[in-house]
């Protein structure tokens, strides 16, 4: 594992339950914010080696994790009105 690999893991581990008490706090459906959270940190472990840590990677988290999250939200409320 490189340098950078570590780095950014070690940051996903620090993170990850900061991120998703934020999410919890602001959503309050713990369970669908641990899913919206573990995406983000998939998509920051694929990406951050590559790309670089960004300037504030607990507020990337945080947006990419409330997208996922809304996202899933949205796409429950289209299947339940075509139901």
């Amino acid at each position: 594992m490189t340098t950078a690999h570590s780095v950014a893991e070690d940051l996903l581990r620090e993170l990850a339950p900061q991120v998703l008490g934020a999410l919890v706090r602001r959503y309050g459906v713990f369970d669908a914010c641990e899913d919206a959270v573990q995406e983000a940190l998939l998509a920051a472990a694929l990406q951050w080696p590559e790309a670089g840590v960004p300037e504030n990677p607990r507020g990337w988290l945080v947006t990419v994790a409330s997208r996922r999250l809304v996202d899933q939200v949205r796409g429950d409320s289209a299947r339940r009105r075509r139901e």
